[in-house]
């Protein structure tokens, strides 16, 4: 088989790949490791007393940097306070990282009710794209480098489409003994190769990479930082798909993956313990210089929503708006929350948190 880089790939391989030994020594190795890293996670992401506190902070965290690959580029601090509130964003950039976090979340519930599929694909990129969509049916995609130069040209044709993602869908899902963080950097590059949409692959794409580790019980929340291994290692990670393409060079792609799995696996297990110990110290300084006001389910509130509002007290049940308003400039007071004024709305902003968050990035 010729493979051409200006012509549609329509004899992509099925999987699995044939004559390929996916799990060589190498990758049992790292395989180990990065289940290890993952387990670690589950284990630390489930001391947080509040899933929202991880949702809100390092999921939005992901989206942020998952649609930076795709060139959709905004700052923390923009992001935390869009996502303070809702559906009043303006910025294009901004509404395009929350509709990540709300296609992710879409796809954590789903899979609670059925397993990843097609349909739950065209589900999550309709989501990010916020229009009615379906897999490609018209030719001339192509993937382009910044010189202009065509680097990959996808399969084409609607059925040729659905019968690869149908493939992709029954590996997955097979009985067999492949290795699941295996089958997650194989089925990464099937989907990517495929390239199912007219916009949009990229980021569904890595979102079915966590979603793909909960369905399996590798996490039980979607909290994997992988697009901040991506965007540190974008060159080695376009590399990797393209020599599996042109040189069935499997190994090294897994690798690659896995990698980034463990990698990115012990640095969110870090950033969820600095958020538990800044939690620990909040919690004790309130406890001890404003016990009037002090409360498990205040400290969850303002760790949930880095841009804390009156209103979400109010909507926590934790006060009505004055009293709700004092707890805010108490907390202020004793610069555990900082003020800020933007237009008609105050927001008291959680600094430390913002900080770790951030960290890195």
């Amino acid at each position: 088989m010729t493979y051409y880089r200006d012509r549609p790939y329509n004899d992509l391989p099925l999987l699995p790949p044939a004559g390929i030994e996916l799990e060589t020594r190498a990758v049992l190795k790292q395989t180990v490791a990065s289940a290890r890293a993952l387990a670690d996670l589950r284990g630390m992401a489930a001391k947080v007393p509040n899933p929202r506190i991880l949702i809100n902070g390092i999921v939005l965290q992901e989206a942020r940097l998952s649609s930076e690959i795709e060139n959709i580029v905004t700052t923390s601090d923009e992001l935390y306070q869009a996502a303070a509130n809702g559906d009043s964003v303006t910025d294009t950039h901004t509404k395009e990282v929350l509709r990540y976090r709300e296609a992710l979340w879409h796809g954590f519930e789903q899979i609670k009710k059925r397993p990843l599929n097609t349909n739950l694909c065209i589900e999550l990129v309709g989501v990010l794209r916020q229009i009615q969509m379906d897999v490609r049916k018209v030719p001339g995609t192509a993937l382009k480098n910044q010189a202009d130069e065509i680097v990959y040209t996808p399969p084409e044709g609607e059925s040729l489409i659905r019968d690869k993602l149908g493939n992709l869908e029954k590996f997955i899902h097979a009985e067999d003994d492949i290795d699941p963080l295996v089958k997650l950097a194989v089925m990464h590059y099937q989907f990517e190769s495929i390239h199912p949409f007219s916009d949009g692959n990229g980021r569904t794409g890595r979102i079915l990479n966590v979603l793909y580790l909960v369905e399996k019980g590798l996490l039980d929340l979607p909290v994997l930082y992988l697009s901040h291994y991506i965007l540190r290692n974008k060159a080695a990670y376009y590399t990797g798909l393209r020599n599996v393409t042109e040189a069935d060079k499997w190994e090294e792609w897994i690798l690659f993956m896995l990698r980034g799995v463990e990698q990115t696996a012990r640095e969110t297990c870090e950033l969820v313990d600095r958020i538990l110990k800044l939690m620990e110290v909040t919690a004790d300084r309130i406890h001890a210089e404003q016990p009037g006001i002090y409360s498990k389910d205040l400290v969850e509130v303002i760790f949930s929503n880095p841009y804390c509002r009156i209103r979400f007290l109010e909507d926590s049940k934790i006060a009505k708006r004055q009293t709700a308003s004092t707890y805010l400039q108490k907390l202020s007071g004793m610069k555990v929350l900082t003020p800020r004024k933007v237009g008609r709305e105050m927001y008291y902003i959680n600094d430390g948190l913002l900080r770790i968050l951030s960290a890195g990035k």
